[in-house]
Formats: C-alpha cells, sequence, structure tokens
C-alpha cells in the first residue's frame, strides 16, 4: 500500500459519487456513515461495509477533534470497490489534523483506543493517500471487493463545494433504525464461501484415487454450531477397520478431521494425509480472514456503541441503552447494576432477547443466598474481576469502574447455542468499561446541573411580596444548558420609608464567576438599601465595589422605586444603569419605553445613572426585562425591542402575572432552539381598583 500519492480526477458514468461539507460536529461521525452507507447500497457494495464504516468514523472523529473546523466528505464507488475522502480546512499536518496522532504499535490489536489514526487506514485499505488543497488538506482510502481484479480507471476525487441543506447533512445523531441495526446480531459475512466447494472437489479427487467409496470432511469452527459436514463424496462413511481417519492441522478453537471408506492400502494414508494438509492451509486462511472480520466488525461495533452512549447526559437513559446495545448481540440477557452510598447493588435496567422471560430474570437477579447472582455480582464489584454466573442464567458479570470508582456490575447471559468465546469477552469488558465512564459522565452533568441550578434559586427571591393595590410578577427561563449558571437575577426589597425597591439586572458572562458576582451585586443592594443610603449613592457604591472584586465583570441594572401618590397613583423613580429601557404599559391600552440610559456599573470609576420620574396610573404596568428576551434569536433574526412593546400592547388590563407569563410564552415561542441566554421579565402593575 502506499501513502504517498492521490487518485487522479476522473470517473465513469456508472459510478456512484457523493459529495457533502459536514460542520464541526459530534454529530458529524454519523452524518458521514450514513453518506457511507447509503452508496454502499446503491452500488451493491454492502461486504466492505464493516471496513469502510470503521475508517470513515475514525477519519471524521478526529477531523472534528483535531481539525476543529467543517470538513468534506467524498464517497466514490464502482464495480470493483469504494474510495472515501476526508478533509478538513485547518492548516497543519495531515498526522495532527485529520486523523490524529500516529502509533507506532505494528500490531493492529496493540493499538490503543486513542491515537488509532493512520495505523487504521493502513491494516485494512487496499491503498490510501493525502492530499494537499489550498484550502485544506485530507486523507483518502480506498476497498477494493475480495476476489475481484481492481479497476484500472482512477478515482474520481476532485473538490467540489457541496450545496447547502445536502440530505446527508440531515443524518445528525444515530436514527432509530442505525441503532436498530446496532442492536442485531451479526450478519454472516461469508455468504459466499468457496471452502465448501474447494473441500468437495479435493475430497472427491482423493476418494478416485485411493478407490474409496465415501468420504467426508468435518468441521468445527468453534462458533456453537458444533461439528458440521464441510464436504461429502459417495456414501457416508462407516464405522469399521476400513475407514480412515486423518485429523486437520488447524488452530483453535478450528477442529476437524478427514475420513475415507477405503481399503488399508500402502499409498491411502499418505494421500490422505497430503490432502489434509493442503486443506488445513485453506483452512487456516479461512480462520485467519473470519478472524479479521469479526475483529473490524467489533471494532465498528465499540465505534457505534461509544458514541451513542456519548451522545446522553442522562443517568438513567444511559443505563437503559447498556442492555439494548448487547442483547442479542453479545448474549442472550443483560442486567445493569449500580452501587448506591452503601455499597449495596440497585437493578438499573435489564433486557432479554425473548421479553417473555423478562419476569423470570428479574425474579433471578433479586434472589438472595450463598449461590444467587446477587452473591457472585456483589463478589465481581467487591474483586474488581470478572465472575462467572451459573444456575438458570448462566453468564458472567463484569464490574462497571471509572477513574478508579466502582459504579457497579455489567452481568451478561450466555448465547442460546453457545459460549462466549475470548473476543466476545474482550468486546464485553470494552462496552463495560466504555459504559462505566458514560454513566460516570452522566452522573458529573447531573451533579453539577442540581449545583446550577440550586445556585441560581439562591440569587432569586423564593417568592415576591404580596402588597396591597401593586401587583408583582416575575418569569424566569435559565439558558439551554442547564449546568450553566447565568447572570440574570432580579429582586424586590422593602425600603426604609415604607417604598419598594424593585431590581433587575445582568452580570456579563456566565458561570460560577457570574453567579459569584450576581450575589455580591444583590447582596451589595440589599445592605446598602437597608442602611437608608439613597438609591444614586447606592449606584456609586455598588460600581465601586465591581471595579475592585468584579474581575473584570460588568453588571447592568435597573432599580425602580415604588411608592403610593395621589389619587390611587403610584409614583416611581427609575434608575437605569446600562439598562434596557422598561416598558409602560398603559391600561387603556398602548405601550411605550420610559426612563434615560446610563452607565453600566463596573467599567469606568465615574457614572452617570439620571432619574426618570414615572407615574402610574391605576391598570398601568411597567415591564422590566434583560437582554435574553430581546436578543432572543430565530436563525438571523433577533426578537428586539419593537416586537416586545408590540406584544406587550395587547396585555393591557391583565394581572401582572397574565403578563409576565404571556410575554414569556411569546418571547420562548419566537424560535425553536433552547434560550442561549437567560430571560427575566419582572411586572410591577398598579392594582388599584
Amino acid at each position: 500500500m502506499s501513502a504517498e500519492a492521490e487518485p487522479a480526477m476522473n470517473g465513469g458514468a456508472d459510478d456512484h459519487v457523493r459529495r457533502v461539507r459536514l460542520p464541526a460536529d459530534r454529530r458529524t461521525p454519523a452524518a458521514a456513515r450514513a453518506l457511507v452507507r447509503s452508496v454502499l447500497v446503491e452500488a451493491g457494495l454492502s461486504g466492505l461495509a464493516n471496513e469502510a464504516l470503521l475508517l470513515t468514523t475514525e477519519l471524521a472523529t478526529n477531523a472534528v477533534e483535531h481539525a476543529q473546523t467543517e470538513l468534506d466528505i467524498e464517497v466514490a464507488a464502482d464495480e470493483t470497490g469504494l474510495t472515501v475522502t476526508v478533509t478538513d480546512f485547518a492548516s497543519g499536518p495531515v498526522e495532527e489534523l485529520v486523523v490524529g496522532v500516529r502509533n507506532d504499535a505494528s500490531d493492529i490489536t496493540e493499538v490503543a483506543e486513542r491515537g488509532r489514526g493512520l495505523l487504521l487506514v493502513d491494516h485494512f485499505a487496499s491503498r490510501w493517500g493525502t492530499t494537499y488543497l489550498p484550502t485544506g488538506k485530507g486523507v483518502w482510502f480506498r476497498l477494493d471487493q475480495p476476489g475481484v481484479a481492481p479497476s484500472a480507471r482512477p478515482v474520481t476525487a476532485e473538490r467540489r463545494t457541496p450545496l447547502a441543506g445536502s440530505d446527508a447533512t440531515g443524518a445528525t445523531a444515530p436514527s432509530a433504525a442505525a441503532m436498530s441495526e446496532l442492536m442485531q446480531p451479526n450478519p454472516d459475512p461469508y455468504g459466499d464461501d468457496p471452502l465448501p466447494e474447494f473441500a468437495t472437489e479435493l475430497l472427491a479427487r482423493l476418494a478416485e484415487m485411493v478407490g474409496a467409496a465415501g468420504g467426508m470432511v468435518r468441521l468445527d469452527r468453534g462458533d456453537g454450531q458444533g461439528t458440521q459436514a464441510l464436504a461429502r463424496y459417495g456414501r457416508q462413511p462407516r464405522e469399521g477397520n476400513d475407514l480412515l481417519r486423518v485429523p486437520l492441522a488447524v488452530h483453535r478453537p478450528y477442529a476437524g478431521e478427514l475420513e475415507l471408506d477405503a481399503a488399508p492400502s500402502a499409498y491411502a494414508r499418505p494421500l490422505a494425509v497430503l490432502a489434509a494438509e493442503r486443506l488445513s492451509l485453506h483452512l487456516e486462511n479461512d480462520r485467519l480472514r473470519r478472524a479479521d472480520i469479526r475483529r473490524s466488525a467489533w471494532l465498528t461495533f465499540l465505534a457505534e456503541a461509544s458514541e451513542l452512549l456519548a451522545q446522553s447526559l442522562d443517568v438513567e437513559l444511559t443505563m437503559a441503552l447498556i442492555p439494548q446495545l448487547v442483547v442479542p448481540r453479545l448474549g442472550q440477557w443483560c442486567a445493569v447494576h449500580t452501587t448506591d452510598e452503601w455499597g449495596r447493588l440497585r437493578l438499573a435496567a435489564a433486557s432479554h432477547a425473548d421479553e417473555a422471560m423478562l419476569p423470570q430474570l428479574h425474579r433471578v437477579l433479586q434472589e438472595n443466598g450463598p449461590d444467587s447472582i446477587q452473591a457472585r455480582l456483589r463478589e465481581a464489584s467487591r474483586s474488581a474481576a470478572q465472575v462467572p454466573l451459573s444456575g438458570p442464567m448462566e453468564g458472567f458479570a463484569v464490574p462497571l469502574i471509572a477513574r478508579g470508582q466502582r459504579l457497579g456490575t455489567l452481568a451478561v447471559g450466555r448465547h442460546q447455542r453457545h459460549r462466549h468465546d475470548p473476543d466476545e469477552v474482550s468486546v464485553l469488558e470494552d462496552v463495560a468499561r466504555r459504559a462505566a465512564l458514560a454513566i460516570e459522565n452522566a452522573r458529573i452533568h447531573a451533579e453539577r446541573r442540581r449545583v446550577a441550578q440550586t445556585l441560581q434559586q439562591s440569587l432569586l427571591p423564593p417568592v415576591l411580596p404580596v402588597v396591597e393595590g401593586i401587583g408583582f410578577a416575575a418569569e424566569y427561563v435559565p439558558t439551554g444548558d442547564e449546568a450553566e449558571v447565568g447572570g440574570d437575577f432580579y429582586d424586590v426589597v422593602p425600603l426604609q420609608d415604607g417604598r419598594w425597591l424593585v431590581v433587575i439586572g445582568d452580570v456579563s458572562g456566565k458561570g460560577v464567576q457570574a453567579a459569584a458576582v450576581t450575589g455580591l451585586v444583590r447582596d451589595v443592594i440589599r445592605v446598602l438599601v437597608g442602611d437608608g443610603k439613597p438609591l444614586p449613592e447606592v449606584l456609586v457604591r455598588l460600581n465601586e465595589t465591581l471595579v475592585d472584586r468584579g474581575g473584570g465583570r460588568y453588571c447592568t441594572l435597573a432599580l425602580a422605586a415604588v411608592g403610593p401618590g395621589e389619587d390611587r397613583q403610584l409614583d416611581v423613580s427609575l434608575h437605569l444603569a446600562g439598562h434596557d429601557r422598561p416598558v409602560l404599559l398603559h391600561g387603556g391600552g398602548g405601550a411605550t419605553f420610559v426612563g434615560t440610559g446610563g452607565t453600566a456599573l463596573g467599567l469606568l470609576d465615574s457614572i452617570a445613572t439620571p432619574t426618570a420620574e414615572v407615574p402610574l396610573g391605576p391598570g398601568d404596568a411597567l415591564i422590566f426585562y434583560t437582554d435574553g428576551v430581546t436578543e432572543r434569536r430565530r436563525g438571523r433574526e433577533l426578537f428586539g425591542t419593537d416586537r416586545l412593546r408590540e406584544s406587550a400592547a395587547p396585555l393591557a388590563g391583565y394581572s401582572a402575572e397574565v403578563v409576565a407569563a404571556r410575554l414569556r410564552a411569546t418571547a420562548i415561542g419566537f424560535s425553536v432552539e433552547p434560550p442561549r441566554d437567560d430571560i427575566a421579565v419582572l411586572v410591577l402593575r398598579n392594582d388599584a381598583l
């Protein structure tokens, strides 16, 4: 195989060629596989699926992880095989940006999970090479059909910019069909097996030479099918003195012998031994070929299983997915047990190839005793080693360990017709490692989400005060990433003069640091107004605090002191420090913006925060909001302040709770995407009758 030059660029009318550009996204490998799989089906090259999907996954995944740019994938198939080219748009060596770090191991079985890189391509591809273009670089590989002479015609590989929105890009995460395919037992990749025909011809020639009345070649491939007749000639050999047996010189798990119903002679046995030796060579090739096919199939399975497990950050969903991946491909049944804080095992998920057997499986798994499955599972969890399971549900259990933490056990029942072979046991242990890591990642994410939610709730008032004649209502929607703490907050604080202070603000950034600054702003405001400081002084002192201790973060703020005025009116003193102007919703209809903008806090040593006096008549309302509302995005279009005012105008006459809830729903419904920024709406209304 050569890695020096790229194939020339032309193609025939009978070729199947697809080109598409995919984003730098974790779902890209699945889209790339979907494209390759569709071309394989169209071209009738399903026999190359395992190697093609494995290498495509490797190249696409490493291009996304290392290059972190869009990538072009081209798939070209003809009557003799398939060519796939993956190209990124980053500068740097191909080994780093396209295919990952090279691995010095010479045997594919010695390659670690990371760093397979070009070694996988070199091991499985018929030919491969690199491409260098002004806009990027990449790797191509060629897979030829076994037994078919490679086409003399060069394969098309020219770079073209695909149309946006190509059908192939629609395949994002693995579909239900892809999951179903992954969870099915292995299809038979040995359908066109020339070995029986060769063995039959060899046996017939041998029998004719020695004058045998009949003969048979028996072979056990160690696949659970038992000893099978590979070839027959004449009548079936009968037990007796004339029966000549010669064992086949094959390695485990293969075993077999050649039998002849022939009269003893000086040359019968030597000829039979020679024939058996020749046949053994072909059987050894068959064993190695099948082992290689199985190995590549398992690598493809592990790659897709890892991707499926990595896509879920929900603990329960991840644990429910594990048995679905194992059954029936790797066993008749599978059960996942997790360990609680006291070290006790709890059944998290289970599956059986025969759904009618699930109740019995659950009963057996719950039985307790010295020889029960529960006892064996506890032993596997304690010893961190593989433990066999006996009894009605025979199989074995392996521990689930991630980052040194013992999370539980993975129990798998034996196949219906045979015990697990070493390859399957190795794959199951690998699945257990990947499953444990996926469970641990999901748990860490769940803990981060819980901490974020707790911290976010601590920055918001649990309830708003109930004040006669004044209506307060608020709506808060956190960002789409529930594990991140936002910087938006609101509060309603009593003032010493009997009025109420309405506060809404937005600290720049997200995360723990933004939450710390948010808590600082909220606490400083409460302390200063509790000491009776006037609002302009509160803003000046708060700005000094942020300049000194804000860590470079700034805050926009709106303060409104509200108290009863004359004639059922509410008097509002409004101070804006870089915050958007609130909407004044008139009780009789119509909405306008009020207030005068000022300087955001934490940016400059001195600030300007003009005061605006806003009277609220009965039924009037002030609507405060953060930029998560106005910057809600639908493609390139923003929700905007004008749309907010237009949405608020029809809500005249409604209570503060209804106004806040309707505006929240309108902002959320503007786009199907989850919010990229926190959304906060705070409504102050004159409820005087």
